[in-house]
């Protein structure tokens, strides 16, 4: 069991393979960062909930060049969408597929890649 709702367990079984399947594409160890349901819709507690995950990787060397080379073709293979949301302190790839979303943050100085996403939001009953 991932989730306190079976409906959303589906969600974030896959959302939780994808991003575990991208941070051992860094690095050999992945810190969880968070992990747990997510109220979509704070003025009525309870009613949306989506799965929020991710893991941060320290030991992600040549990061930059995994992200473009092996990242990018193997989650557009996959569906997933993609977007440049980078800046000057990081190159920040935005990962969207059914109304899941995740990011993939690579700094440009150091090896340190943080990866946060959530599954699209689902009513509860």
């Amino acid at each position: 069991m991932i989730t306190k709702h079976t409906e959303l367990d589906p969600l974030a079984e896959d959302l939780t393979a994808v991003i575990d399947g991208v941070a051992g594409t860094f690095g050999t160890t992945a810190e969880r960062t968070v992990e747990g349901e997510l109220d979509c819709d704070p003025t009525q507690p309870g009613r949306s909930l989506c799965w929020q995950y991710g893991l941060r990787v320290d030991d992600a060397t040549d990061a930059i060049r995994k992200l473009v080379d092996d990242v990018l073709p193997m989650l557009g293979g996959q569906g997933w969408r993609w977007r440049d949301r980078s800046n000057p302190r990081e190159l920040i790839a935005q990962f969207s597929r059914d109304g899941a979303d995740f990011n993939v943050h690579v700094s440009r100085v150091g090896d340190g890649v943080a990866i946060v996403g959530s599954t699209a939001c689902v009513s509860v009953p």
